[in-house]
């Protein structure tokens, strides 16, 4: 037998990301591999989570958030951590959520889709939001009582009525985009949000903010940007216009 190796060890550690996904999203993930450089790691893990979207399904999550959260390295640094859904950070609470999140991981920033949504809508002077979602109205409702309890109505609303988490993530581009224009063309708004990580969003939010002439954001969008802002870094795309306000 040799003797053992020499090594070092590195003292350089890049900006490091936790990202906490529902075990039936199939969309986020891949969108944040797209949107992440590559001086930055992402480390994710998966919260289980019910097959139909319900008030439910999603308090139920509450219960299981820290057990995923410490499912992350035991050696990781980050710069931030994200809960990647906007219904169940509505249903559950964006502090309780962060409280959760931060007893067992070393992150001095937690944030979720509806406290970056809200960051960006300030970023961008957005106080009347046209929001698009996939799910039945208790579900629905609870964003928009979130939202404007955070001074941002939705005067204008849009849904597909879809239960199943798994159809979201089949819904096409052609439908969100014809969604979105309808929402769009009642009036009165200053934005579009397009809700659920499970939603396809990002090739279609460039197109809708031409068309429209209003900012278009997703939850997608506006967590990836929340993130690289905690992070100092800047996407390998920049999807809309939010992205031109920072990181």
């Amino acid at each position: 037998m040799t003797a053992p190796f020499s090594h070092r060890l590195s003292e350089v550690r890049p900006p490091q990301i936790g990202l906490i996904i529902l075990q039936a999203d199939e969309t986020i993930e891949l969108d944040f591999r797209r949107l992440f450089p590559l001086d930055v790691e992402l480390f994710v893990t998966r919260i289980p989570s019910g097959e139909e979207v319900t008030s439910e399904t999603l308090a139920a999550m509450e219960d299981l958030l820290a057990e995923a959260a410490a499912l992350f390295p035991r050696s990781a640094r980050f710069s931030a951590v994200g809960y990647a859904c906007t219904s169940g950070t509505a249903q559950i609470g964006a502090r309780r959520v962060a409280d959760l999140v931060q007893s067992v991981t070393e992150t001095s920033v937690v944030t979720d889709p509806v406290s970056a949504l809200v960051s960006a809508c300030r970023a961008q002077g957005i106080s009347r939001l046209g929001l698009l979602s996939p799910y039945v109205a208790e579900v629905s409702d609870r964003i928009r009582t979130t939202l404007a309890a955070e001074g941002i109505d939705t005067p204008v609303f849009g849904s597909f009525e879809v239960a199943e988490e798994a159809r979201v993530a089949r819904i096409d581009c052609a439908s969100v985009k014809a969604a979105a224009r309808a929402v769009a063309g009642e009036g009165g708004i200053d934005g579009v949000f397009l809700s659920c990580t499970n939603l396809r969003t990002l090739d279609v939010i460039p197109e809708l903010e031409a068309t429209l002439g209003l900012p278009v954001l997703s939850s997608n969008q506006v967590l990836a940007w929340e993130l690289l802002r905690a992070a100092e870094a800047s996407p390998n795309e920049a999807p809309g216009r939010l992205f031109a306000t920072g990181p």
